[in-house]
């Protein structure tokens, strides 16, 4: 575990994590193959006492990084942390993708109709003054998110190039947390992060489906009004009667190549028939369904299954489940046979209690039923999917 505090070197800016696609804490990027977000104790405690079993459907925990609100000459925010020792600097991206990026960016954010070019000096602005990260761009970016872009979009040397777009989730949670941090804390208050493995960093189209789980999600620690709350949430969702509901995914679309979004608020309001469809709808790239994923996934659930009926007193409430695995399609071999590669992994546990945590509650017997109830009709739902039903 690494654990740095020194303010000696150059800081790291970092930038919201364009791909993600739930939660509410703001997840930030530190370099290409590492994430962090607000530490948390809890989910700290977590992490540092994970059971060996567990680790294969976890990031990896890298420890924790000090992080500080940082003002430019011109009054605009950022969160910039301490190098880790020994760290070969945050990953980049080329100077020559930045424009696309913002362009596309703002393209998937906006109210629709058509397309209207910017005015040149804003697209000239865009292209020259910025010489950052898509994330970051888009921080330092006046324009406006609603701004209509157009659909084909040139790089800094006039090259048509393939459209990407990025998950605006991300950047709605990265301008909340900047904006708490300003309101109520000084602009030198040094804030802890823990640091995680960037799950998908190996994938180039990375589709994501973000599953909350359990038939409850208030933690023991939450005050009488929120839990109240919660638990209106999950009765007039499929949480109640599935024990999983939607939080946010993305699926790379090979016809129009982009993502489709869809958020938590899109989540709530499904049927149980309406997850079947959006499954369905994860698994395919708007030209076929992605049969060949349909094993693999279901193998890792049970696999993740059979972990959780080992796991005695943990409850994992308010717990998201990720389903990853890559828009591009891999290629067969001479063989006519092809690799496909699938991540299942837990995340967020803020809420997670279990036999010897810190600050519990209630000491609980046995695995958790809500997390394996939610799992069994995930898991079922895929196999029907499968078999066509």
């Amino acid at each position: 575990m690494v654990v740095q505090d020194s303010m000696d070197t150059p800081g790291v800016p970092l930038e919201p994590f364009l791909h993600q696609v739930g939660g509410h804490l703001s997840v930030l990027k530190y370099d290409e193959h590492t994430v962090c977000k607000p530490l948390i104790s809890q989910e700290q405690r977590f992490y540092e006492s994970l059971p060996l079993a567990m680790k294969r459907f976890t990031p990896q925990y890298k420890g924790t990084i000090t992080v500080h609100l940082q003002k430019d000459s011109r009054g605009r925010l950022s969160l910039v942390a301490n190098p880790l020792k020994g760290s070969r600097g945050p990953f980049k991206v080329s100077t020559e993708s930045t424009a696309v990026a913002i362009w596309q960016t703002l393209q998937q954010t906006t109210s629709g109709g058509g397309a209207l070019p910017l005015p040149q000096w804003q697209h000239t602005q865009l292209v020259h003054s910025l010489k950052e990260s898509p994330a970051t761009a888009l921080l330092r970016s006046e324009l406006p998110l609603k701004t209509q872009v157009p659909s084909l979009v040139e790089d800094v040397h006039g090259n048509q190039t393939e459209r990407r777009s990025f998950n605006p989730w991300g950047l709605h949670c990265h301008q909340a947390h900047l904006s708490r941090l300003c309101t109520e804390y000084p602009e030198n208050k040094r804030h802890r992060f823990l640091l995680l493995e960037n799950v998908v960093s190996q994938y180039k189209h990375p589709c994501i489906l973000d599953l909350k789980m359990g038939t409850r999600q208030h933690g023991d620690d939450v005050s009488e009004e929120k839990k109240a709350r919660h638990m209106r949430k999950c009765a007039r969702s499929t949480s109640a009667c599935l024990g999983v509901r939607i939080c946010g995914m993305q699926v790379y679309q090979t016809d129009k190549k982009h993502f489709l979004f869809k958020d938590k608020y899109y989540g709530r309001k499904l049927s149980v028939e309406g997850f079947r469809q959006a499954l369905y709808q994860f698994l395919h790239n708007g030209t076929r369904l992605r049969t060949e994923l349909l094993e693999p996934i279901q193998r890792q659930l049970r696999a993740l299954l059979s972990v959780i009926r080992s796991q005695s007193s943990y409850r994992f409430y308010s717990s998201s489940l990720l389903i990853i695995y890559d828009g591009q399609e891999t290629l067969q071999t001479p063989h006519g046979s092809s690799v496909v590669k699938v991540d299942i992994r837990m995340i967020d546990f803020a809420h997670t209690t279990y036999k010897g945590s810190w600050n519990e509650h209630t000491t609980y017997d046995g695995p958790d039923p809500g997390y394996i109830f939610g799992l069994e009709n995930l898991i079922q739902i895929l196999q029907d999917i499968q078999e066509g039903e």
